[in-house]
């Protein structure tokens, strides 16, 4: 009944009251803790978009897009109205969350700059992304191998992703398109406006669209900020990639090294100098009182028996006798 509605109504409004007076106390308590006065969520979010530089459009202006546009500077480019995109990133975050199958919604990009974004937010949203070259009959041939039929289609660019935009026109899918100030609207139900030629300004749309349909879905905090930093949307190049890991494992094995125990010093063999005064025997090797040697053995061919051990005994006694050589050829002849 109409009862029941105005009183739904209202608890609504109480509790988007009660959500926002506790923002505020936030606000205020975090203000009095740091001794600076806090932004809003708002205002931080327009820091970001104007350092992203989302509001620089181009020289030239589509009819349908003047709705969208602030003004014109000095050098002739147009200024895209923050307000309008804040406004219209809400709206298309609602549409996003009515689709039951996060499967169902489509997000294309076929400009270079915009992939890594599309990829980064089918993972946190779970949409499916199409980040590459746009092969046509993905949508309307099913003989196609990537032949989808989703319920909802996102692109970057609506004149560089033309072609999905066309083919989903043939089988009534609603699209939702990041737009600047001379994109064509044909074909397009909620139109961003935004700038999407810029890397920085292509990630934090993303983000932000991202960021808003996962509050709407409660996976996140209304109030906390997200946890999950914009610069991982945004492109990199293949020098900054490189760059990135070299710096990685620079730190890597400078981290290893403070870790790792410090070497023990090696202790080294050193000869110790011979005594000068050192006495000698008659043999000429050094004595060693105290110690018999033990008998040497001799082979078979020496007569008498080993020489007792001890320099000393040698003395006074003949060498052993050598076995006898063996004859001249001349000699042995004769003797034969």
């Amino acid at each position: 009944s109409r009862n029941n509605i105005d009183l739904i109504g209202q608890e609504q409004s109480e509790g988007v009251g009660r959500c926002s007076r506790l923002y505020r106390l936030q606000l205020l308590e975090k203000s009095r803790r740091t001794g600076k006065m806090a932004l809003t969520q708002r205002e931080e979010d327009i820091q970001r978009m104007l350092a992203a530089k989302v509001h620089i459009g181009t020289t030239n202006s589509d009819h349908q897009m003047t709705p969208y546009i602030w003004r014109r500077n000095n050098e002739g480019v147009h200024i895209l109205n923050i307000g309008k995109t804040l406004e219209k990133l809400q709206l298309a975050a609602r549409i996003i969350v009515t689709i039951e199958n996060p499967a169902d919604v489509v997000a294309v990009s076929g400009r270079e700059h915009g992939q890594r974004a599309v990829l980064k937010f089918s993972h946190y949203t779970g949409c499916q992304p199409l980040a590459s070259r746009f092969t046509p009959g993905t949508f309307t041939n099913q003989i196609t191998r990537n032949f989808k039929e989703p319920r909802l289609l996102i692109v970057t660019d609506p004149r560089y992703d033309s072609q999905p935009v066309n083919e989903a026109s043939y089988v009534n899918i609603p699209v939702i398109a990041i737009c600047n100030s001379d994109s064509p609207l044909r074909f397009v139900d909620v139109a961003i406006p935004a700038n999407n030629r810029g890397k920085h300004s292509i990630g934090l749309i993303y983000w932000m669209l991202a960021r808003e349909v996962l509050r709407l879905r409660g996976a996140i905090s209304n109030i906390e900020p997200w946890n999950v930093s914009v610069d991982l949307f945004f492109h990199k190049e293949p020098e900054d990639i490189e760059k990135m890991a070299e710096e990685k494992a620079a730190a890597a094995a400078a981290a290893a090294a403070a870790a790792a125990p410090a070497p023990e010093a090696s202790q080294e063999y050193t000869e110790a100098p011979m005594d000068p005064n050192y006495q000698f025997d008659a043999a000429g090797a050094p004595s060693m009182g105290g110690f018999e040697a033990a008998p040497a053995t001799y082979e078979a061919g020496f007569e008498g028996a080993a020489p007792a051990a001890g320099g000393a005994q040698w003395e006074g006694q003949a060498a052993p006798v050598a076995p006898p050589a063996a004859p001249q050829n001349a000699e042995w002849s004769m003797q034969q």
